[in-house]
């Protein structure tokens, strides 16, 4: 056992004193002393952090530290000969951040085990009750060569192994039989090493701009920094990078890159492990804006704090990214490439392939020829099969970046050059990755280069500008491809009769360029969209083209989501806007292109089908000419007919039909399709209403060609049924994307909703889901107490981070005869009903909703009237109403996230 005069740490750990710490030892209970100089430490780390400290002397110093109480906490028990405590992993490389895993391996010669086993489990049960968070493994050096034999991350692990107390033979030993001349040869590591960041990377979708990134694990994080590190160590044979300093591996802005990224990331990990209190990799969103609030960053009136946090991690992490692509590359060349004959093939005077990869014909090229640096890209694009460009000649192109400036973006050469990439969509978006990573791109479209890491701190947006941007190209792209004809059929129709579909594509690339800069970012983004096009020398007619896809790209999606599409007055008035039928086209290929960029869950059945009937009639409006418009009357004639055809070939007369629909006002023929009025109408007649309200369920066969599944609910003598059904439907998990009401002469109100699952499905044709739900707004709606608690289901987490306030808006319309109020809120369950049970509380009727659900948001619109079926005209009832709205609801979130 250790006495307490024992010696141990020879680097001094001044706020660690030893010698108060043995006598300690001597006179207090074990565990309590390990775990007061734990606590200490930690609060002196953490006070240390906070001040600004250096971050590898704070890294390296937890590690010490804990080296030093491991050694205590040995000699606590008596050992035999032939036995060592190894560090490994990240503890093996001095680095611990305040929750990071310890981890052990216990070394001991063949047939030590059984005598140690009593000593071995003492001695970790010590380290787990003093709070220690240890991985460990207890293995002869014969044990561990074998399974790193097998196992390349036992293999790396053992690379960066030290000994912390204990028999230094034993490493010794295992280091000689798991060296590269015994196992994992250079080759074949860097082989395995490379396919396990391949599969991590595909893990988090090969990108670097997740909504809440792995900042150890996801592309150009730790792990990335790490790769080239464990690769170049196992190839050089060194202990550490900077002993490759000065020898040709990496350039001196390299090596800075590389450091100075590590240690933004190790700040932003020990910032996270210390606000989590866990060992946490995810930069969750309430983890971001405490770290934000904690590394200094403000709000301003164009960009929230953390949102120009965020935009510093996901610059730095593209860049990392771009060194691990540039270094591997080289690692690639010089250990599976090495004494491998090259076919060298020339391309044109600037440029040659190297067997799959492009590379300069000599290292003036970018200095002689500035254009080379956008030319590359075309080549590339016009050779699908060259894999990538060379390490060195990437080196080249970062290293004349400065050459893109404002005499490069103004030369007619380049600009063409630029443009002519445009017409290979097949490869377009590939390129124009490389440009980006490469810092081409935001160089020679400045524009660009300001949103490029730029995020948006909700959930609607889930990537930033920079990535959204190339994802919607790639969807426009994809939609010239032969499979969209299924998923995509209108857009893949339309993109294939586009006359020149550069157009779109760059129409595309400037659509959110104005992000971030206050105002208006379509208006904004027209203007530098025009710019370009003139600078690039498009005719007027592409110039207004493009521009105007740019100002209204925001259009479509808005009509379709919040406006009454069944009314012919909105498609109309809409139709006035587009004009004719290329800039519909344009347009809705444009707006499905950015909806399935912008987040992949807000595309669903519902908005397909809104979007296609909108793209639809407005192309019927545009064949009749914009000055017919057509008359409403014949609108509704033309439905009932249609309606009563289908009814008499199911044997009901038409007399029966005009019977029902005596009592219904014409908007419902206006808004409701003459097969949905056919199902109405026959049930209608075959219910009795002494069994209650009359419910149904469209049962739904096809997911493309129903957007939603509808229910429609007749019921008399009752005020809020929207209310009763929205609580009933919001307790099942079911979102309403729409809602009809109409109310009849004789009191009975008809009410139409069309629902999606937690999916964001249809709920298909399953009969005990569609009883269910049957039985659940059929007990609503016969009970008599209309009070029934809204939905008390649990907010999902991500949804309690986005707090913003309720806003509202209010306006009549002239069109359709309503008062429409617009209500934008987080998303949180029971909101619906909420709404729906202040209107009755007004007294006010609900004539129709249109709800939108945009990530953390809704934006639901309300077409509401008074008692007398008239817009509301007191301005003080409006008043009271939104201020009732945004209490009800924000109190509601409050609660949510536990205010």
């Amino acid at each position: 056992m250790i006495s307490a005069q024992t010696p141990y740490f020879t680097r001094p750990l001044f706020f660690f004193d030893q010698s108060r710490f043995r006598k300690a030892l001597a006179e207090k209970p074990l565990i309590t002393v390990f775990k007061d100089a734990i606590t200490a430490a930690n609060a002196q780390f953490d006070v240390r952090f906070r001040e600004g400290e250096d971050i590898r002397a704070l890294v390296h110093e937890r590690a010490l530290f804990v080296d030093c109480l491991l050694h205590y906490a040995w000699y606590q028990l008596d050992w035999p000969e032939g036995i060592s405590l190894e560090a490994v992993g990240g503890y093996g490389r001095c680095e611990l951040h305040p929750h990071s895993d310890i981890d052990l391996l216990i070394l001991l010669e063949e047939g030590l085990i059984d005598r140690c086993q009593d000593n071995l489990e003492r001695f970790l049960t010590l380290l787990w009750d003093i709070g220690l968070e240890i991985g460990h493994s207890v293995r002869t050096v014969k044990q561990c060569v074998d399974i790193a034999r097998d196992d390349i991350t036992v293999a790396t692990n053992l690379m960066e192994s030290r000994t912390l107390v204990g028999d230094p033979n034993l490493r010794a030993h295992l280091l000689k039989f798991t060296a590269p001349d015994n196992m994992w040869p250079a080759d074949e590591f860097f082989k395995a090493k490379f396919e396990e960041q391949n599969q991590r990377h595909e893990k988090y979708k090969n990108s670097e701009y997740n909504l809440e990134p792995n900042l150890k694990n996801a592309p150009g994080g730790l792990r990335d920094i790490q790769m080239i590190s464990w690769v170049a160590k196992r190839f050089f044979a060194v202990r550490t990078l900077k002993e490759l300093e000065g020898k040709g591996f990496f350039t001196e802005e390299e090596f800075s890159l590389l450091q100075n990224g590590e240690e933004f990331l190790w700040r932003v990990r020990y910032g996270l492990h210390m606000v989590a209190n866990r060992p946490e990799e995810r930069l969750l969103f309430d983890h971001q804006r405490e770290l934000a609030k904690l590394f200094g960053y403000k709000d301003t009136d164009e960009r929230l704090g953390v949102e120009q946090f965020m935009h510093k991690y996901y610059r730095l992490v593209m860049s990392l990214r771009e060194l691990n692509d540039v270094l591997l590359q080289f690692l690639y060349e010089a250990i599976l490439q090495r004494g491998v004959k090259k076919t060298v093939t020339p391309i044109n005077e600037r440029f040659q392939r190297r067997d799959d990869y492009i590379e300069v014909a000599h290292i003036y090229v970018f200095e002689e020829s500035p254009s080379a640096l956008l030319e590359i890209f075309v080549l590339m694009a016009q050779n699908p099969d060259i894999k990538g460009v060379r390490a060195s000649t990437i080196r080249l192109m970062r290293e004349s970046r400065h050459l893109l400036d404002d005499a490069f973006r103004e030369d007619p050469a380049n600009n063409q050059l630029f443009l002519q990439l445009f017409t290979y969509p097949a490869q377009l978006v590939d390129e124009l990755k490389r440009m980006t990573r490469y810092g081409i791109l935001g160089l020679y479209l400045p524009e660009f280069g300001r949103v490029t890491g730029q995020m948006q701190h909700d959930l609607f947006h889930i990537y930033t500008v920079d990535a959204h941007t190339l994802l919607l190209i790639q969807n426009l792209c994809n939609f010239l491809q032969p499979q969209a004809k299924e998923d995509f059929p209108v857009a893949w129709h339309v993109m294939r009769r586009l006359p020149k579909v550069e157009i779109i594509l760059l129409a595309g690339l400037y659509h959110d360029i104005a992000k971030g800069r206050g105002g208006d970012h379509s208006t904004l983004g027209a203007v530098d969209a025009e710019a370009f096009a003139l600078r690039h020398n498009l005719s007027p007619r592409e110039t207004r083209l493009m521009s105007w896809l740019v100002e209204k790209h925001l259009l479509m999606s808005s009509v379709s989501q919040k406006q009454d599409i069944s009314d012919p007055d909105v498609i109309h008035s809409f139709a006035l806007i587009v004009g004719d039928q290329i800039h519909l086209d344009h347009l809705y290929a444009l707006t499905v292109a950015d909806i399935n960029a912008t987040n992949p869950d807000l595309w669903n059945t519902w908005r397909a089908s809104l979007m296609r009937t909108l793209y639809l009639e407005t192309k019927r409006a545009l064949r009749r000419g914009l000055e017919n418009n057509i008359d409403k009357q014949d609108w509704i004639e033309e439905t009932q007919q249609a309606a009563i055809s289908r009814l008499n070939r199911h044997h009901v007369s038409t007399e029966q039909c005009l019977q029902v629909w005596e009592d219904v006002d014409d908007e419902y023929f206006l808004r409701e399709s003459h097969q949905d009025i056919a199902w109405h109408t026959e049930a209608i007649l075959n219910h009795d209403d002494r069994d209650g309200p009359l419910i149904l369920i469209q049962e739904t066969s096809s997911r493309e060609l129903e957007g939603a599944t509808q229910i429609f609910v007749r019921s008399k003598g009752r005020n809020n049924v929207f209310a009763d059904v929205a609580t009933v439907l919001d307790a099942m998990n079911l979102s309403v994307q729409d809602a009809r009401i109409y109310n009849s002469k004789s009191g009975y109100t008809l009410d139409t909703f069309f629902v999606l699952n937690q999916d964001g499905e249809p709920l298909g044709t399953d009969a005990k889901v569609l009883q269910r739900i049957y039985d659940g707004l059929y007990e609503e709606l016969t009970v008599s107490d209309n009070n029934r608690n809204l939905s008390t289901r649990r907010t999902p987490r991500r949804l309690k981070h986005f707090s913003r306030p309720t806003r509202t808006s209010i306006r009549n319309d002239m069109l359709s005869g309503y008062t429409l109020l617009e209500v934008i809120s987080p998303d949180r369950p029971g909101l619906l009903a909420c709404i729906a049970r202040v209107f009755i509380d007004f007294e006010l009727h609900l004539q129709n909703a249109k709800i939108a659900t945009l990530g953390e948001r809704v934006e639901d619109m309300f077409y509401i009237t008074d008692n007398n079926g008239q817009p509301l005209s007191d301005p003080t009832l409006c008043q009271r109403l939104q201020d009732e709205i945004c209490r009800q609801l924000d109190d509601r979130v409050d609660r949510a996230a536990g205010f």
